[in-house]
């Protein structure tokens, strides 16, 4: 069984993905981070930067104590390798995958986020911000069409971890202003993925979260306010 400690962001997003393809068990703990769920204690053993989404497999491989993961990234890595799924085990096939998982994640979803930031939560609107994140998100985009213009899946021919991180953080595209039209290799590979069971799957156990009230401005406090001397005080 894999407890799940997630919240239905772009990243948590990415974990449900790689469990409904996979058919492992699993639970969902929601993390509500606009209430600052991910700051109380028993999470923050597990998780120590704050963040979800984060897992406890009761199970592992060795079989021995549960084992805890943070970070998406590192989850993808764990979960493909202990089901030895959506990660090839050549070393060309399964270093093109980390290379795409890695690029989303030091790339596509930092600056994606700062997108999201600036221009749909900051209290001020800065057009340079706004600017900068929605043209840095549009050259992006341009790396993945170049990708995908190639081969039928980031990693190559097969569907892996490297696409199910990738997904979750262009589903958003018109709130990061961009025309996914623009982009046909991209929206093809995008379209495929929306219609894979497992997907529709992994959305429709967002909804009971995705329907929660707006971030308030206390939950914005919460959310973009932290230092790191106010980590021990939420």
């Amino acid at each position: 069984m894999i407890e799940l400690y997630y919240w239905p962001t772009p990243n948590g997003h990415k974990i449900t993905l790689f469990l409904e393809e996979s058919g492992i068990d699993y639970r969902i703990h929601p993390v509500d981070i606009s209430a600052g769920d991910q700051f109380k204690p028993e999470f923050l053993a597990f998780s120590p930067n704050n963040r979800m989404p984060a897992i406890i497999d009761t199970a592992p491989a060795d079989g021995g104590e549960p084992i805890t993961v943070f970070e998406s990234g590192a989850i993808l890595v764990y979960l493909a390798e202990k089901t030895g799924q959506f990660l090839p085990s050549d070393v060309r096939g399964r270093k093109t995958v980390l290379e795409w998982l890695f690029w989303q994640v030091g790339g596509l979803g930092p600056m994606a986020g700062q997108n999201h930031h600036f221009a749909q939560y900051a209290p001020e609107k800065l057009p340079y911000a706004i600017d900068r994140y929605v043209r840095e998100t549009n050259r992006l985009y341009g790396v993945l069409d170049h990708r995908l213009a190639k081969v039928p899946f980031l990693g190559g021919e097969h569907y892996s971890i490297a696409d199910m991180a990738s997904y979750p953080w262009v589903v958003p595209w018109k709130r990061q202003l961009q025309n996914i039209e623009e982009f046909p290799h991209l929206k093809r590979w995008f379209d495929h993925i929306a219609e894979r069971p497992a997907t529709i799957r992994a959305y429709e156990k967002a909804q009971p979260y995705s329907s929660r009230p707006a971030v308030t401005e206390e939950g914005k406090k919460l959310l973009f306010g932290q230092t790191a001397a106010s980590l021990g005080k939420v």
